[in-house]
């Protein structure tokens, strides 16, 4: 049982959920956007969320979308990830979904749950980085679009208020070269020591880690290094890894200097798998 009692609504626009988020807040009172619910309920238990007002998101019709329309996939923020899995239509993403959770678990969670939780690997994130995709988001002033790299700093930088609606990949990301791995202690349970999504796009890879620091993250700094062919694979993931943001996680699953070796591992794996073959996965 959640330690506490709030309110709930339920709506049916997107642009109705920011208003009434408003006037809460002007009430005094902490809303909390609802899709899933898991996380809500987890952290809730342990009185890491709190919230006297619930938002129930998923009557929205455009936060439900999964369809393929003029070039673009368009996802719905609160579509659970197994919908997601089971579409098939952008594999990387749903290979990477495919290791969160278990099945239960990604039947409830959604990925806008996923990118703005509070659980910090945000493993969804790593292949819309990658893809170039872009957040639709509702807020005061009314609807935006933006890319999504542009607004991700360890989660979506959201101003007060805003919902994220919607993510858009354009098709022709949807079917190139990838390899994405989970890696754990324990290969079956667990959370993960740390999770790797790449792509290969016009000849370059691209990639997005979580768990190696305590945010998801992108880096075309990074990218540069491990895509400069004058150097060996081993040489470049050495140069790579020196420009790591900080700090690096350190916790029961393993501590930072395992997480560097796994990590230096997986890379490897990784630019074996995308430059030596026309189609790759993991």
């Amino acid at each position: 049982m959640i330690p506490y009692d709030f309110a709930y609504h339920r709506i049916s626009t997107a642009e109705e959920a920011v208003k009434l988020h408003q006037s809460l807040r002007e009430q005094g009172r902490r809303p909390y956007y609802y899709a899933g619910g898991t996380e809500l309920i987890t952290l809730g238990r342990l009185s890491e969320v709190y919230a006297d007002a619930v938002i129930d998101i998923k009557g929205i019709a455009e936060c439900q979308t999964l369809q393929l329309e003029h070039n673009q996939l368009f996802m719905g923020a609160a579509l659970p990830l197994a919908k997601i899995q089971e579409s098939r239509f952008f594999p990387l993403l749903g290979q990477t979904i495919s290791e969160i959770a278990d099945q239960t678990a990604r039947n409830k969670i959604t990925l806008g749950g996923n990118l703005c939780g509070h659980i910090y690997y945000r493993e969804a994130v790593l292949p819309l980085l990658i893809a170039d995709s872009e957040a639709v988001i509702e807020g005061k002033s009314g609807r935006r679009r933006a890319p999504l790299n542009s607004i991700f700093d360890g989660r979506p930088q959201l101003e007060e208020g805003e919902l994220l609606v919607q993510l858009i990949t354009q098709s022709d990301y949807l079917e190139l070269p990838y390899y994405t791995v989970k890696k754990r202690r324990q290969w079956d349970i667990g959370y993960p020591l740390i999770t790797v999504a790449a792509l290969k796009k016009d000849g370059k890879i691209r990639l997005a880690i979580s768990g190696v620091c305590p945010f998801p993250f992108r880096s075309e700094r990074l990218e540069e290094i491990l895509n400069n062919h004058r150097h060996s694979p081993e040489t470049r993931i050495e140069q790579a890894v020196q420009l790591l943001p900080q700090p690096i996680s350190g916790d029961v699953e393993g501590s930072p200097e395992y997480r560097i070796f796994v990590l230096k591992n997986t890379l490897l794996d990784a630019l074996q798998a995308l430059e030596g073959e026309a189609h790759a996965h993991s």
